[in-house]
């Protein structure tokens, strides 16, 4: 059949309409009843709520405060005890006395003329000065600075020094040494420490003799 010959009968395109109509309803019905009732299930369903909680991160770790490492300081040097220093006063030194001794009268010549002339006598000699110690010339005395050398590992080395002393107006002029032991260690400990001494001033030079001894307590 061609397309004038369809065109001429009206009957089946009325009928091919309706074919259509209908099978557009029967698709809603089905639809309608079936995924309805569906629906409606889904909807009366309890609905069921779950809270979900925010997962909490651990806290870190406290951080761990490691103490300062101990500061190693040198051990201090060994503790060496001062030496005791025993000052001897000497005895009273002996008394030197000047003596001048008187020159011989002269001869008398007699002379024609003049008078005999007799010589002066001799000036009377001095008195012999005071016997003093040390420790009246000089109260004010220091004592001697213990030198590096007389500690020989660690131990002090005693000693003995004797020296005599010349006093001018008040001052130590010089210092002599008269025996000393062992060898010389302490000899010019002892010469600085007598040429401090604070002496009382006199007339003329005054010698004195001071003894010491360096001990050291083991």
């Amino acid at each position: 059949m061609n397309y004038a010959e369809r065109q001429a009968d009206p009957r089946r395109h009325v009928v091919g309409l309706t074919v259509v109509i209908l099978f557009h309803v029967v698709v809603v019905w089905a639809l309608l009843t079936g995924l309805g009732k569906k629906v409606i299930d889904v909807v009366r369903a309890p609905i069921e709520t779950k809270v979900i909680e925010e997962v909490k991160k651990p806290p870190p770790p406290p951080e761990i405060v490691l103490p300062p490492p101990p500061k190693l300081e040198a051990p201090p040097p060994p503790f060496i005890p001062p030496p005791e220093i025993q000052i001897a006063t000497p005895p009273p030194a002996p008394t030197i006395t000047a003596t001048t001794p008187t020159p011989p009268p002269a001869p008398v010549v007699i002379a024609p003329a003049p008078a005999p002339i007799v010589a002066p006598p001799a000036p009377p000699a001095p008195a012999p000065a005071p016997a003093v110690t040390i420790a009246a010339a000089c109260p004010q005395q220091v004592k001697p600075e213990i030198p590096r050398r007389a500690y020989r590992d660690g131990v002090g080395i005693d000693g003995y020094v004797k020296a005599r002393a010349v006093i001018r107006n008040g001052t130590v002029v010089s210092v002599t040494i008269l025996e000393s032991r062992p060898g010389s260690l302490y000899d010019q400990a002892v010469k600085t420490a007598m040429s401090q001494y604070g002496c009382a001033k006199g007339e003329g030079d005054i010698a004195a003799i001071q003894e010491f001894s360096f001990k050291f307590k083991e």
